[in-house]
């Protein structure tokens, strides 16, 4: 049977399906992302319902509607809006348009595709708030985003939705468009600050630099994630009941997941919120179809390449944070990456452990020497020079990063028990325990294929550590 979802030709990547579209709606339109299409399908009427409301009524309704940030931590945005100071101003949004999360590409699309969707709910979120500007920071590489981006708002300017007295009302923003340099850390919220203030992308410390209370330029600041920002038209027109009708209590509304790796059918698909299961998702028709001809699943990542791993033991839970979490991992930024039975788990772990090595902005010890010594022992294991001391050292270094129990899935066929998540962290941000988690769960999850791949060292090597590779064969003279 061929899937039955649907691929669009102007939105690549994109497969619609028959789930309720509320921030992809557009993306079937060919001109979906100009100001004059987006106006012809109802573009703008959730800014003009909310400016009939009162600041505190729209705040409200996003509190109420329950809206999960869809950038990574999963807290209701209009919790996290209320940790705002009273009466200490200016106040600040920042949206968090710098994807790089390995597997994660759904914000550029909404980006690219509807932007004028996005630049709407920064103003609602504005509005609601009492946010005097809004930095909108985008990814450097992502040059398409950046253009149609910076065109909606020209559009958006010129048409009298930004900027003063906005629809002759007393609301006036105006939305400044900054672009990184493609450093993953700035996806932390408070290193993007500190990245927009045109210092080095590099975290603070929490406390005191919680950015509802310190954020960019010292005031208070809100950050957003693209997506989370991409509901609230659609909450402003329809309200947070009909929002509330989709998905579950506490998981709400849809919300896009990209899949990429062994399936048939890798893309970006809107799904329903705390229900769909992540067997649905990789093996039904209207979403990825299954696994390639012959071939049977091993492995899957279910949050982004910083999350551990899953095994088809938790194929059926849903996508809800409050069951993933205990089963010993995290939805993130809802990047699913699928390894099937022809994978090299090693060398998967070392390409994202290489990944996350390559991206610490250097801060922390721990992350900074520990991650680069997880990417070497690694690779030397791949390359097939590794010793069973090198096992245990990427466990040891890894303890640096991550002391205690780090939280792994459980498995049938090892008889494992699922250590919950989180975990415990000595970095103040987490590209650290980013590059130990694929080690961790590689080395859990399939012992077998590291043992096959190490040599056995003698007692004498093992009490004196592993000889490393370059001296090997060497004669070294007095």
């Amino acid at each position: 049977m061929s899937p039955t979802g649907t691929e669009i030709a102007q939105a690549p990547g994109f497969v619609a399906n028959e789930t309720p579209r509320i921030v992809t709606s557009r993306f079937d339109l060919e001109n979906g992302h100009t100001i004059d299409q987006y106006l012809a399908t109802g573009g703008y009427e959730g800014l003009r319902a909310a400016l009939d409301k009162t600041p505190d009524q729209v705040h409200a309704d996003v509190r109420d509607a329950t809206v999960l940030g869809r950038g990574g931590a999963g807290f209701p945005a209009g919790i996290k809006w209320g940790f705002m100071p009273a009466d200490v101003w200016p106040r600040y949004l920042v949206v968090n348009g710098d994807e790089s999360e390995p597997g994660t590409y759904k914000d550029r699309l909404l980006m690219e595709l509807d932007p004028h969707q996005l630049i709407e709910g920064c103003l609602i979120a504005c509005y609601a708030v009492g946010l005097s500007q809004c930095f909108l920071y985008i990814r450097g590489e992502m040059a398409v985003a950046q253009e149609r981006v910076a065109q909606a708002l020209n559009d958006a300017y010129a048409a009298g939705y930004i900027g003063k007295n906005i629809l002759g009302t007393d609301f006036s923003v105006d939305i400044v468009l900054h672009w990184g340099a493609g450093a993953y850390v700035v996806g932390e919220e408070t290193a993007l600050i500190e990245s927009l203030e045109g210092n080095r992308g590099m975290p603070r410390l929490k406390p005191p630099y919680f950015p509802a209370a310190i954020g960019l330029y010292g005031k208070p600041t809100i950050v957003n994630n693209v997506e989370t920002l991409a509901n609230l038209p659609w909450i402003a027109k329809n309200g947070p009941d009909a929002y509330r009708e989709i998905g579950t209590e506490s998981s709400p509304g849809t919300r896009m997941v990209a899949v990429s790796g062994h399936v048939k059918r890798p893309g970006v698909y809107e799904i329903i919120n705390g229900s769909t299961t992540f067997r649905q998702l990789l093996f039904d028709d209207e979403y990825c179809g299954g696994m390639g001809e012959g071939r049977t699943l091993k492995a899957f990542v279910p949050g982004g390449g910083s999350a551990p791993w899953f095994l088809p033991d938790q194929l059926d839970l849903p996508f809800e944070g409050s069951e993933i979490g205990p089963q010993g991992s995290m939805l993130g930024s809802g990047a699913i990456m699928v390894m099937d039975d022809t994978t090299d788990i090693p060398k998967a772990a070392h390409s994202l452990t290489r990944f996350y090595a390559h991206e610490s902005c250097g801060k922390c010890v721990p992350c900074r020497e520990g991650g680069t010594w997880l990417e070497k022992i690694l690779g030397r294991i791949v390359d097939g020079h590794g010793t069973t001391r090198d096992l245990e050292l990427l466990m040891e270094v890894g303890e640096t990063i991550c002391p205690g129990d780090f939280p792994h899935a459980s498995s049938e066929r090892l008889g494992l028990e699922a250590v919950r998540f989180p975990y415990q962290m000595t970095t103040i941000c987490f590209v650290g325990p980013s590059a130990f988690a694929p080690v961790h769960s590689a080395l859990t999850l399939f012992p077998e294929e590291f043992a096959d791949r190490v040599t056995e060292v003698s007692e004498h090597e093992h009490s004196v550590g592993a000889v490393p590779v370059e001296l090997k064969g060497m004669a070294i003279s007095d």
